[in-house]
């Protein structure tokens, strides 16, 4: 598993690398994932997702983040963040699915998750990933709203698909792959950041279709 550990890192690396050259503010990003990078790696280290319990801990690694990526939808600050994201940065980022599904293939493989987590069981999440690329070539010179819209709302869906998969296949089981450092920070950084960029270009797009051309 080494070597899927070091490929996961270096994605976790490009997704936290990305989003800095997003944002307006890239310092106050940058210390507060770095905080709750270091925060969630120290308990993983010490085994304490990997524990069954009822409800199983793992929530308490996804549950925060994803609320609070839905709730800077509502006060005024939250949403001036998301206004100020580059959505040309943001979804060339979303191709790095396609090797997110690769490190999950490798660890189906390997016996450290099921096979219903991966493209061949269901989870279609590297269809983002794929046409990523293709929707920041034609979604933004010029800017066609309604296509980044259904894009982001179609690949959000495909996202929490695999979500809901990896609670029902995964999050009951001790020792699971997910429950460890570093595959701990898909669900906890990477899936939360993936979750923020659909909100965004879904908020903008919405608000593009809205005023007069």
């Amino acid at each position: 598993m080494t070597w899927l550990a070091v490929a996961f890192g270096g994605l976790v690396l490009m997704f936290f690398y990305g989003w800095v050259r997003a944002t307006s503010r890239p310092w106050v990003f940058a210390g507060v994932a770095v905080a709750w990078i270091v925060l969630q790696t120290g308990l993983g280290l010490a085994g304490f997702y990997a524990v069954l319990t009822t409800p199983p801990r793992i929530l308490l690694l996804v549950v925060p983040p994803a609320i609070f990526a839905v709730t800077l939808l509502v006060p005024r600050f939250g949403r001036r963040f998301l206004d100020s994201l580059d959505l040309r940065v943001l979804t060339l980022l979303h191709g790095l699915r396609i090797f997110v599904e690769l490190v999950l293939y490798g660890l189906y493989v390997q016996g450290t998750i099921p096979r219903q987590m991966t493209f061949e069981g269901g989870n279609l999440d590297i269809l983002s990933g794929l046409s990523a690329p293709l929707i920041y070539v034609i979604g933004f010179k010029p800017l066609r709203p309604r296509l980044l819209l259904w894009w982001n709302v179609v690949c959000m869906g495909l996202l929490l698909n695999v979500t809901l998969r990896a609670q029902r296949f995964a999050f009951g089981q001790p020792g699971v792959a997910l429950a460890r450092f570093p595959f701990l920070l898909l669900p906890g950084f990477v899936v939360p950041l993936v979750l923020l960029a659909h909100l965004a270009a879904i908020r903008r797009s919405v608000i593009a279709l809205k005023t007069p051309a």
